[in-house]
């Protein structure tokens, strides 16, 4: 069985302790057995969680066998690790475990120096910080999650429950993913990234609500051959003011947003059909498989076929 140990630390935040806990401690593989075993460690004694104190049942040692290791945030995400921390943590990534930063657990990982040359996140409040301590590793405070395949980190407290899921589905498959899902009462893939959350200087105005009838009609109409100024005659607006809105809610252009509803379309048709890879290209409202093949390849970071072998569940159907 996989296990996940999860790293309890002095000032760790409940809510990203809790969540790898219960939804890896929840997720059943299609016979009813557990998928996981969770073990919470720590580096021994008492851990100081704020509203309350916890002992952990597990010591630094459970990391050398875990499959998968969890960093919960820090209340001080800054606060020095103790070196037997960073000693462990470097050995398990040597021995191959898979490490996954739950907000600004990242800073810890980070510190082990794991994410050097990497693409991460963190809740988009600390990125800028975490950027400024670890200049080596690529912030990205844009995103819900960061796959680099042994390293992983994800955003907001809430983008923890995406990165388990995401990891769920990895290890079993889209039907299992989905069942922790409906667990967990959360969509198995969020729309969208950190854009939405972040606060800008300017407090929104009433405009800024304005998107969501052409957003709902995109999404409809995604396998339309729709083009620029097509989505402005919609919205009833020019291009330029169009682009403008799109940057100021979404974080990205109107195309850009569109070509990620039909990859998010594809990626469910790759994991839920046996369609060929050109026939589901035409499908979600690519003009070509060569554009589909590369637009998914910048948007999942792997090939389509790639991405089917990963996460297509046995319930694929003709």
């Amino acid at each position: 069985m996989h296990t996940v140990a999860v790293l309890a630390l002095d000032g760790v935040i409940a809510f990203d302790l809790a969540t790898p806990i219960e939804v890896f401690g929840r997720t059943r593989l299609p016979d009813g057995r557990a998928a996981y075993r969770v073990k919470v460690c720590a580096l021994g004694g008492d851990v100081d969680a704020g509203a309350f104190t916890l002992r952990a049942p597990w010591d630094l040692s459970i990391l050398d066998a875990a499959d998968t290791i969890i960093l919960p945030g820090l209340a001080d995400p800054t606060a020095p690790l103790a070196p037997e921390i960073l000693e462990a943590l470097r050995r398990a990534a040597d021995s191959g475990t898979r490490i996954a930063s739950i907000c600004v657990g990242a800073f810890t990982l980070a510190a082990t120096g794991l994410l050097d040359g990497k693409r991460a996140t963190t809740h988009w409040a600390a990125a800028e910080l975490l950027a400024a301590r670890h200049p080596l590793v690529d912030v990205d405070p844009a995103v819900l999650y960061v796959d680099n395949g042994q390293f992983l980190t994800s955003a907001g407290a809430a983008a923890g429950l995406d990165l388990c899921l995401h990891m769920i589905r990895s290890d079993h498959g889209s039907a299992v993913a989905a069942d922790a899902a409906r667990l967990s009462v959360m969509p198995l893939e969020r729309e969208g990234g950190q854009a939405q959350f972040i606060v800008h200087e300017r407090p929104p105005s009433a405009e800024m609500t304005s998107l969501d009838p052409l957003l709902r009609w995109m999404h409809e109409n995604s396998r339309d051959d729709l083009t620029l100024d097509d989505l402005a005659r919609r919205a009833g607006t020019s291009t330029r003011t169009l682009n403008r809105r799109f940057r100021e809610q979404t974080g990205t252009t109107p195309l850009q947003w569109l070509h990620r509803v039909r990859i998010h379309q594809a990626q469910y048709l790759l994991e839920t059909t046996t369609h060929s890879v050109d026939r589901i290209a035409a499908q979600v409202g690519f003009g070509s498989p060569t554009a589909f093949r590369d637009r998914f390849k910048r948007v999942v970071g792997t090939s389509p076929h790639s991405y089917r072998a990963a996460f297509r569940g046995s319930s694929a159907t003709a």
